[in-house]
């Protein structure tokens, strides 16, 4: 079996715990996800199955679009409403106006800090592994991008919900506790859901039950990339097949390349400005 499956996640549930419900499910050995998915968030989860796994590195490039709901007053340890507080605060009532100024100002590129519970590597050791056995650790700051940010609900207890549409390596909750520090006091996700990775939305994407119940289609390695499709004859086949450097023959950077049955060979990328190399072979 091969092919991606977009599994809509529940929340209590680990990306991990995804991918062994589905492996049983299904009788397959060969899976794995493309993009973590904390515990108390839900929606696009993108599992690859049998030879699809050779695309987990184009599929995590994807931006990514969110629903999240806010609280402020409160920070905990995780950034997140199952986390210990660590801090809070008593506000005043924050106007609409006010937060749809602040979203403004993270919209664009920004320096952000890594949260202490992730699973990011320093010195060999994920983060999270730091926060649980209490070791002090610089948290690494990285540059991502906010391509929109929006305020999509009213505001009620200092409660809201906000549209968030980033790039690769976004933490929503970092983001979060940001915007809090800029409206003056403390913030913590309580909700998240994930609507969107790049291509893939809500609309083609199964619940575990329904992936039980059989109820659930594959999409095909052709499917998932907007790459062009070149066709080749038999001999540059075999050629493609012993994973041979060709003379250039399509201008892209990569593209898929298929047999004269339309059966798919490979991913192939440029070399150089005169020659293509394989970058996957299926």
């Amino acid at each position: 079996m091969n092919g991606i499956l977009i599994v809509d996640k529940e929340k209590g549930y680990t990306s991990r715990d995804v991918v062994n419900k589905v492996s049983k499910i299904l009788n397959i050995k060969k899976i794995g996800h493309t993009g973590t998915l904390d515990p108390i968030a839900t929606g696009i989860l993108v599992l690859c199955i049998g030879n699809s796994l050779k695309l987990v590195e184009l599929l995590t490039n994807h931006d990514k679009e969110y629903h999240a709901k806010v609280k402020l007053g409160i920070e905990t340890d995780t950034l997140d409403i199952t986390g210990k507080i660590l801090k809070s605060k008593d506000i005043k009532n924050i106007t609409k106006e006010e937060i749809e100024s602040v979203l403004k100002k993270y919209t664009g590129k920004i320096k952000q800090q890594v949260p202490i519970y992730s699973s990011i590597k320093v010195n060999g050791k994920k983060l999270y592994e730091y926060a649980r056995n209490k070791e002090k650790i610089e948290l690494p700051v990285r540059e991502v991008e906010i391509y929109d940010l929006k305020l999509i609900s009213d505001i009620n207890n200092n409660e809201f919900e906000i549209y968030c549409h980033v790039s690769k390596g976004t933490y929503i909750r970092s983001l979060i506790r940001d915007i809090g520090k800029s409206l003056g006091t403390y913030a913590t996700m309580t909700e998240l859901r994930r609507t969107k990775l790049g291509n893939f939305s809500l609309d083609n994407s199964y619940t575990i039950k329904e992936i039980e119940n059989n109820k659930f289609k594959l999409l095909s390695n052709l499917d998932i990339l907007e790459l062009p499709k070149i066709k080749v004859n038999k001999d540059i086949e075999k050629k493609i097949k012993n994973g041979a450097v060709l003379p250039k023959f399509f201008n892209e950077e990569l593209a898929y390349i298929l047999n004269e049955e339309g059966i798919l060979l490979a991913i192939y990328q440029k070399k150089d400005s005169s020659t293509v190399k394989p970058y996957r072979m299926f």
